[in-house]
């Protein structure tokens, strides 16, 4: 596996750092673009194993941080759910640019509702497929509950994720009302799969079962038996490369090259 560190930039001129790597033997069968989970980034152990997975599979896969976070410029204070959508694009145009357009986007929980946005402003892609998403991006409300009680007097607040402190605005919390799932699904021109955990603690199986129902077909579900919201035993986050590069094979045309019209 070839890896490359990558940089590019937003809507709004900021660089964003990504990891792109492809497979051994520089033959790409495909492309796809990976979304982290909220305040997550491109190098959490999700992202790496389903990356390194889906390479062995002959994919080439981008996954980048969003803006704020990771290695990528911003103040994610002033990001929400619409900039991280805006990202997503820009990173589907920084492949398409580099002659490897995105066949297919996989969007980690919230990145997974992001995927799900993008995908219609990305003319390349065929197929989405989403881990844990959330049904509304709104749902990641009940995690910032205190975030909402002092946003509505101070229009901001710190809130503890993964280890660490995140300023969240008022702003964020209103974004991610707006956001129109049942649009996004209707317009999307292309296959869905959906991958959740029966046990999910933190997005539960019904988002999953609403996502399947708003959804056109070709869209297929499949439970993640056993695993957790981030997949964190690498086992999980392997199986499920494979079935995403099993399904996938069945709507990926291999990425056109120079010459081959």
């Amino acid at each position: 596996m070839a890896s490359e560190t990558v940089e590019f930039e937003n809507a709004d001129g900021l660089r964003l750092a990504g990891r792109l790597e492809r497979p051994d033997g520089g033959h790409v069968a495909a492309c796809a673009l990976f979304a982290h989970c909220f305040t997550c980034g491109k190098d959490i152990k999700a992202a790496f194993h389903i990356s390194r997975a889906l390479t062995g599979s002959g994919l080439a896969v981008l996954r980048f941080d969003f803006t704020g976070l990771g290695q990528s410029e911003g103040d994610f204070a002033e990001t929400n759910f619409t900039s991280n959508v805006s990202d997503l694009i820009a990173a589907g145009r920084y492949m398409i640019g580099r002659d490897l357009p995105p066949t297919l986007l996989i969007g980690h929980s919230l990145g997974g509702a992001a995927a799900i946005q993008a995908a219609a402003a990305i003319s390349s892609v065929r197929a989405v497929a989403t881990i844990a998403a959330p049904a509304t991006p709104a749902h990641v409300k009940r995690h910032l509950v205190d975030i909402q009680a002092r946003g509505a007097n101070e229009g901001q607040g710190d809130v503890r994720l993964a280890g660490r402190d995140i300023r969240i605005n008022k702003q964020f919390l209103e974004d991610v009302d707006r956001a129109d799932m049942a649009s996004a699904l209707q317009q999307l021109d292309g296959a869905l799969l959906i991958l959740h955990a029966p046990t999910d603690e933190v997005v539960g199986i019904d988002h999953a079962a609403r996502i399947y129902q708003m959804a056109k077909h070709p869209k297929s579900f499949i439970a993640l038996d056993g695993a957790d919201h981030l997949l964190s035993d690498s086992a999980d986050a392997r199986y499920a490369a494979g079935l995403i590069a099993a399904w996938a094979s069945r709507y990926l045309p291999p990425p056109e090259t120079p010459g081959s019209r």
